[in-house]
């Protein structure tokens, strides 16, 4: 693996992603953390998701994006999948959000089981209609399950971007530390999530997210078929 980090300790798998100062989210970044959820699953794991220091990830790699809309589709959908995979996923996936977290980055935020955020003068939230990109429909969908409805308009459709106080409030994190105290809190929370039964947990959580699981595969199969404007 070459685009992000795999650390095991106890157990608990502490994927980081490194793909560059803004950790684009690219093809190989999701065919490799699809790999380290694989090994995850297998051992029946925690997972830790997290970036580097001052941004845990900029978003889909725009590149790709800008290349045709054949090429946007196509890493819209594969990040979709991640997203639906992660909702899904059998173990407790903890979000370690070390800075910066702006459009796919917030939306994998908005996938984790429990997330926390580094305190300081940093940016999380969805930008697309920002940067002049219409919201897919798996987003939406996405957003609409964890964002409450108060913020839910000002997110999506204004693209306002919030403090990552602000963002405890507008459902992208649960929790806010200092920076010094990332990494002991991140420990503490997936010590406490092994303490579960992993079955349990598993089976309830599917029942808790059926509906938008199946409004996420509905969507996914929509935007895959539709021209995406960027």
């Amino acid at each position: 693996m070459e685009l992000i980090t795999v650390d095991i300790d106890n157990n608990v798998h502490t994927i980081t992603l490194n793909n560059g100062k803004v950790n684009a989210i690219s093809h190989q970044v999701i065919n490799e953390i699809n790999l380290a959820l694989d090994h995850a699953e297998q051992e029946k794991a925690v997972v830790i998701l997290t970036g580097q220091a001052g941004i845990f990830s900029g978003g889909f790699d725009l590149n790709t994006m800008k290349t045709s809309s054949e090429s946007a589709i196509g890493l819209v959908t594969e990040g979709s999948k991640l997203a639906r995979r992660m909702l899904a996923f059998p173990t407790p996936i903890v979000g370690l959000c070390t800075g910066h977290a702006i459009a796919k980055g917030a939306f994998l935020l908005l996938c984790c089981d429990y997330r926390i955020g580094s305190a300081g003068s940093f940016k999380i939230g969805l930008n697309e209609v920002l940067i002049g990109m219409t919201m897919h429909n798996a987003g939406i969908e996405i957003a609409r399950n964890r964002i409450p409805r108060n913020y839910l308009t000002r997110s999506v459709i204004n693209a306002e971007l919030f403090n990552p106080e602000t963002a405890v409030l507008a459902g992208f994190l649960d929790q806010v530390v200092e920076e010094d105290k990332l990494v002991s809190t991140a420990q503490a929370v997936a010590k406490q999530m092994q303490s579960l039964n992993m079955a349990a947990h598993h089976g309830t959580k599917l029942k808790e997210r059926q509906l938008i699981l199946a409004a996420l595969d509905a969507a996914i199969e929509i935007d895959a078929q539709s021209v995406l404007k960027f």
